[in-house]
């Protein structure tokens, strides 16, 4: 077992590592962008809807797989269409960085008694006002008109804002966490008959935001001095100052141990990147390991080590084949210039020499065994390389013409030497050169010819030349 694991463990490639770290890290990033909201727990559904697809394949049910595989490409379609707001609500206004890299940063409170006093101070001068404390949802869709603004929330900021001299005191204020982002928005009226005949159009549009987002909005009537929120379907009347501080803390979830939710939330990042880590590397697992196959590859046999003295004649086998064993898609990857058969020489002998190849002479990328290999052995024949002077002899062709008689040829050189192995130049008795054709010949001269060397195992002497001058004498027939 502890042989199995330590081979397990040698066979991971570098390039296993870093995939498995990568695609670990995105889906950490995702946790951590879309946590909480609606869209993720799609996800986890649809994480849980492969895994039971994965489950069907292993177990050979063909019918459920097809429909699991059919019904998480639509649910994948559905979260792009359904949870558009959520997901560009996440990317907006987020640099790459913060995308890529940035932590969720401690949370910025909203300034809730500030708020409050506001609201109150402005119902006391009847000095109408519509403030929306967003929820998770993105109410882009859903407002219009409105102005950026972008201010830290104060009581003299909010009070100005909704002064009747200043141009957007009409519309509605929006707040994020300390900041007003938005003023002047125009908000969708509510349609509903239930409602108080004396609500105006503050109220109405208060009510239309509230039932079609999770938005809570305030609500200062300027007739009448009151301070009325509005959350989903219900409407209330807020009497003083503290009921509405306690409104707006459960609507934004605001507790007091804030320090000991961000630790948690810390915990809870780490716990995260921790399974990301744990899920990546069980489908890393089931994907590079689980699909197994075998690939052939036609590989040249390489020689090394062979003795300065030594002379490779022949072999047995110039290429083998390796049947090679390991996940579809990294046999996919694997180029034959990766894989190297090689032969170590430095103990051959004189002769005949046959060779087993083993793992000890295969380089091979690691996370793939080897299954076969075929041929298993490889003779190898060699000889010792030597030297050996050989006579010249001219090779005449042809005929001279019939009038003419060779009476001598003198060779310059007459002899060379010749290197290779012992076997071959013992063969050899004499060297002859390229043919010298005797019917072009009308008088006594010089020519040239080349040297024919019978192997290319065979190399003249350092310095020779492979060509001959042939000196020849012929005088007419009497």
């Amino acid at each position: 077992m502890l042989h199995q694991i330590l081979t397990f463990i040698l066979s991971i490639r570098w390039q296993d590592f870093i995939d498995i770290a990568f695609n670990s890290y995105i889906l950490f990033r995702l946790y951590a962008l879309f946590r909480g909201t609606d869209a993720f727990r799609v996800l986890i559904g649809i994480a849980f809807l492969w895994i039971m697809q994965r489950l069907a394949v292993s177990l050979g049910l063909i019918l459920t797989s097809w429909m699991m595989q059919g019904i998480i490409a639509v649910a994948a379609l559905i979260v792009i269409v359904v949870f558009r707001n959520e997901i560009r609500s996440v990317f907006r206004a987020r640099n790459i960085w913060a995308v890529l890299w940035g932590l969720p940063r401690k949370p910025m409170n909203t300034p809730v008694e500030i708020i409050a006093e506001s609201v109150f101070e402005l119902a006391k001068r009847r000095i109408g006002a519509l403030i929306v404390l967003p929820g998770k949802e993105d109410l882009e869709e859903f407002v219009q008109q409105g102005v950026s603004w972008d201010g830290r929330v104060s009581r003299e900021m909010v009070e100005s804002i909704f002064w009747p001299n200043n141009p957007v005191h009409d519309g509605a204020a929006i707040i994020k966490e300390d900041r007003i982002v938005e003023v002047g928005v125009i908000l969708p009226l509510s349609n509903r008959k239930d409602l108080p005949g004396f609500y105006g159009t503050r109220h109405r549009a208060a009510a239309g935001l509230s039932e079609i987002t999770d938005a809570m909005v305030v609500v200062v009537s300027e007739e009448r001095g009151s301070v009325t929120i509005t959350r989903g379907f219900d409407v209330f009347v807020i009497d003083e100052k503290n009921q509405l501080v306690d409104a707006i803390k459960e609507h934004l979830g605001i507790r007091e141990d804030q320090g000991q939710l961000l630790k948690r939330r810390k915990i809870e990042l780490r716990l995260a990147a921790l399974a990301a880590l744990l899920i990546v590397s069980i489908v890393w697992f089931s994907i590079s390991r689980g699909l197994d196959a075998i690939k052939t590859f036609d590989i040249p046999v390489e020689y090394a080590n062979q003795k300065s003295e030594m002379e490779l004649l022949n072999t047995s086998a110039t290429s083998v084949q390796l049947f090679l064993r390991g996940s579809r898609a990294l046999l996919k990857s694997i180029r034959p210039e990766q894989i190297r058969v090689k032969m170590d020489l430095g103990k051959a002998v004189e002769g005949t020499n046959t060779f087993a190849i083993t793992n000890d002479n295969l380089s091979i990328p690691p996370g793939v065994s080897l299954k076969e290999v075929r041929p298993m052995v490889v003779d190898v024949n060699l000889d010792t390389r030597t030297q050996k002077t050989l006579p010249i002899q001219a090779e005449w062709v042809g005929r001279l013409p019939s009038n003419l008689i060779l009476v001598h040829a003198n060779i310059n050189p007459s002899s060379v030497v010749l290197n290779g192995p012992k076997t071959i130049l013992a063969g050899l008795q004499t060297l002859y050169t390229t043919g010298i054709p005797l019917n072009n010949i009308e008088a006594s001269g010089k020519t040239e010819a080349k040297l024919v060397i019978p192997s290319a195992f065979l190399k003249l002497e350092r310095g020779s030349k492979d060509t001959v001058e042939i000196e020849y004498e012929v005088r007419k027939r009497e």
